[in-house]
């Protein structure tokens, strides 16, 4: 039962969201630009990771991570960097 109510609870929200950008005319630039940039970030943490650039420090690779890494670019990496060698 709870899982028809959340699949219904989902179709409408993704129904609502569709006539949002088709009324107002937004189109899907935006949508194309936000993957890119959560394609690029996580690709910038994947090179930081397997280059051998930065020690053994790893970071992980996770929606937290990805959208700080969305959100500021290539100085985010460094901070995630920073935060994973002073917190751990």
């Amino acid at each position: 039962m709870k899982s028809i109510i959340l699949w219904g609870v989902l179709t409408v929200s993704l129904l609502l969201i569709l006539v949002i950008l088709f009324r107002r005319r937004i189109g899907f630039k935006w949508i194309s630009t936000f993957g890119i940039h959560l394609v690029l970030a996580a690709l910038g943490i994947y090179v930081v990771n397997y280059s051998g650039l930065v020690g053994e420090v790893s970071i992980p690779i996770n929606p937290a991570t990805i959208g700080t890494v969305t959100v500021l670019g290539l100085p985010g990496v460094a901070l995630l960097y920073g935060i994973k060698i002073t917190l751990f």
